[in-house]
């Protein structure tokens, strides 16, 4: 590997002062390096062409910025996970002491997952995990009319809609009552939050889907994608969700079956 992007959380002093360290080993064992806070997709965006790996380094939230700022760029991700859970990371701080040297050496495959493309207002944004419609501050219901590819499926009275990825599946999704996908797989899921009287089922959804959802409130409504980026939605809005033509790519040391092996243990970290 030549060029090496390192992205980190900029709130976390740990990450900080360990990519500034990583950034000092990798440039003596010969590869040219770049540096980024998370916080900052644009400059992400500007250094990223031409790189042969990304380093994010901090936990979950940092990879979902990373994946998002390196489009359309198809590069593989290492996730070094300091948060609590790391459903999507790969390594600990103590195990990318030892095997960084493999990174290094070509060793690894890459896993590819599916991303999400949300329009609405002619503008465009992308979700790894889920994009959340519905109810901002005050506690009222909104009205969300739901098509699927061109056909009505239901007027929903709810907190809100979660469309998620198989990564988001494992996310807000999970804890709405939603089911588990495996990460690599391209279906969608719809899953509404906490209904009244109106269709409470989750849909798995095909590759190609597209889903029209359309606002209906006289209070506060809002569209937040991965959590991270939030936006106010007025009465009326149209958004429009499929999976994106890009994807976000991983680079793995582990097993290939290494989902299954680590999904309880994950699952018990989380309750």
């Amino acid at each position: 590997m030549k060029r090496i992007g390192i992205i980190y959380h900029p709130k976390r002093e740990e990450a900080v002062k360990y990519s500034r360290q990583l950034d000092k080993s990798l440039k003596k064992a010969g590869v040219q390096t770049w540096l980024g806070s998370a916080w900052e997709p644009h400059e992400l965006n500007t250094q990223a062409p031409g790189s042969d790996l990304v380093i994010s380094i901090g936990g979950d939230g940092t990879i979902l910025r990373a994946a998002k700022a390196i489009i359309p760029q198809s590069i593989p991700i290492l996730g070094i996970n300091l948060g609590n859970l790391g459903f999507m990371s790969e390594l600990t701080l103590k195990e990318a002491e030892t095997k960084l040297s493999y990174v290094l050496s070509g060793k690894g495959w890459v896993e590819e997952r599916a991303l999400i493309e949300i329009s609405y207002n002619k503008k465009t944004f992308y979700a790894l995990n889920d994009v959340f419609i519905g109810r901002r501050s005050l506690s009222r219901l909104v009205t969300i009319h739901c098509k699927i590819d061109g056909e009505p499926l239901a007027t929903f009275r709810v907190d809100g809609i979660i469309i998620a990825t198989a990564s988001g599946s494992t996310a807000y999704s999970l804890a709405a009552g939603g089911p588990i996908l495996h990460p690599q797989s391209k279906e969608i899921i719809l899953q509404p939050v906490s209904p009244h009287f109106s269709f409470d089922k989750s849909l798995v959804l095909p590759l190609g889907t597209l889903i029209d959802l359309t606002i209906s409130t006289t209070h506060e409504a809002m569209i937040s994608m991965d959590g991270q980026a939030e936006e106010e939605l007025k009465s009326g809005d149209r958004i429009r969700v499929k999976l994106s033509k890009y994807t976000a790519r991983f680079l793995r040391l582990q097993s290939k079956k290494y989902f299954y092996k680590t999904l309880d243990s994950k699952l018990q970290r989380k309750i």
